[in-house]
Formats: structure tokens, sequence, C-alpha cells
């Protein structure tokens, strides 16, 4: 009778340890399918929102003409029609996901390499003779023509800080002999690094008390500048040297640098002599030769 007794409160014990585990794991797994979001976009271009995080995509329809017109283009004898509604039956292409962010983008070649994974696995018929040449060129048109821009509709901006605002002094009251802080009052050098331990990083506001100003409309009377029985600034005539006589008032002229008079050898300054009368008079009676000379024998 005992070892029923114990037998039964062990399986007891067992049964609710598994429904627990099962209602537990149910839970989780509930949790992890309704945090799972997909973001169904109505075309492969344009702006689509959703939240952080949720996959980004499109339908097979918003492809289906591109896809048509790609594989026309290639040149395979593909039966684009063929290949455009078998596209058009996918529900579902992802692209990507919304990043953490306000916005983001998904490029046309993510795009482009979406769809030609998504016709291929569709195992399509109507691709042609040369069914990589045909996924190519899909995949260059739906590149060409696409393009999202995601909006998160969950983000929020992070919190600056308010301006005039300090960090906290870490410690005491920091004065002279206070514990915890800087010397006479200032903070201590951890408040002062990004990540301190008081988890601030702003600096102490800056002292400018030191710096010397001019005080406005302060204005110096002219009498207190320049007392009445001392010289203005300018006043008097310089001064250039004493030639030995300065104290007696002398007068002090110099000739400024070395330049010296040159000699004219006796001739009074400024008159032509004879000689030079000469020779002018000389050549200008050849010139006038010459040119009688060369007009008469223009005109013979």
């Amino acid at each position: 009778m005992r070892k029923t007794t114990i037998w039964q409160t062990t399986r007891k014990a067992l049964t609710v340890t598994a429904l627990a585990t099962m209602v537990t794991g149910g839970a989780l797994l509930s949790a992890g399918t309704a945090s799972a979001a997909t973001t169904l976009a109505s075309a492969c271009s344009g702006t689509v929102n959703g939240g952080m995080g949720d996959t980004v995509a499109i339908t097979g329809t918003s492809v289906k003409e591109l896809v048509r017109a790609g594989a026309r283009e290639a040149g395979t004898l593909a039966l684009y029609d063929v290949a455009a509604n078998d596209i058009a039956k996918v529900n579902k292409i992802d692209l990507g996901t919304v990043p953490n962010a306000a916005g983001g983008s998904i490029d046309g070649k993510v795009i482009g390499a979406a769809v030609r994974q998504a016709v291929k696995d569709t195992k399509s018929w109507g691709l042609g003779l040369n069914p990589e040449k045909t996924l190519n060129s899909i995949e260059h048109k739906v590149a060409g023509s696409c393009g999202l821009t995601t909006v998160a509709t969950n983000y929020v901006a992070p919190a600056l800080p308010t301006p005039g605002t300090t960090a906290p002094q870490q410690g005491g009251t920091g004065g002279t002999g206070g514990t915890g802080g800087g010397t006479h009052g200032s903070p201590s050098n951890s408040n002062l690094l990004p990540g301190g331990s008081n988890g601030t990083g702003y600096a102490p506001p800056r002292d400018y008390g030191n710096l010397p100003v001019a005080q406005p409309g302060v204005a110096v009377a002219p009498g207190v500048r320049y007392p009445a029985n001392s010289p203005l600034p300018g006043e008097g005539a310089p001064q250039y040297g004493t030639d030995g006589q300065a104290g007696q008032g002398g007068p002090d002229v110099r000739n400024a640098g070395n330049a010296e008079a040159l000699a004219t050898d006796g001739l009074p300054g400024g008159d032509v002599q004879l000689p030079m009368l000469l020779a002018v008079l000389v050549l200008a009676g050849v010139t006038a030769a010459l040119v009688r000379t060369w007009v008469l024998r223009r005109v013979s």
C-alpha cells in the first residue's frame, strides 16, 4: 500500500512538470511568432511603412509585367506570358527588413535578385531555350525599375540633453577638504569622460571670468591722458643728433649719406664750349648736302 502511494505521488509530480513545460514552451513559441511581422508592399517602388525589424516583401503580381518584359527582351524564345503568370502566383517575395533607424532603403539590385530567385523557384517552363539568360534579363529589368524607401513607424529619436545642464558631481560637496570631489570644488576627472561612473559624459561649464574685456561707454578725458605741462605725442621738432654745440643751442645740420660734388675741371658750369658748336654746325652742313644730292638724283 505504501509503495502504491509513493508511485502515485511521483507520477502526479511528473505530470505537473510536463504540463508546466508544455505551457511555457507554447508561450515562448507564441511570443516568437507574434514578434515576427511582415510588411507587404503594394509595389516594388515607392515608400513602405513598417516597424523596425519587420520583413519587407512584395507580391508576385506587382512585378508580373516586369517579368514579362524581361523574358521577352531576353531573345531566348521564352514564353514570357507563361513566366509572367507563374510569378503572379507567388504571394510573397522577401526583400529584407526595416532597419533600426528612422528610415532606410532597399536597392533595386536587391529586388532584382529576389525576383530572379522567385522566378527560378517556380520552375516555369516558359523561360525559353536558355533559362539562365532569361533570368538574367528579368533581374536586370526589375533592378532598373524598382527601389523602395522604408520608414520605421515605431522609431523614437534619442533624447537630447537640455542646454545648460551639467553632470552631477560624484561624491561629496567638492569644497576644500570635501570627499569624492576635485580639489577646491572642481569635479572629479571621471565626470569629464564619457561613460563615467555617474552615467553621464558632460563636461562642467567653462569659466571665462579671467579673460580681459573692454568696458563699453567709458571715455577718458584728454586732460587725463595728456597733462597740461607735457607735450602731446608727436609735438615738437624731431631731433637728429648733436654737433657738439647742441647744449648751447647751436644748429645741427648734416648731409644725408656720403654724397660728394664732382670736379668741373675749371670750366664754368652750364656753358656750351666752342668745339661743341663747330661740330654741330659741320654735322648739319653734311646732312643738308646729302639730302640735296639724294633729292636731285630722285628727280633726274
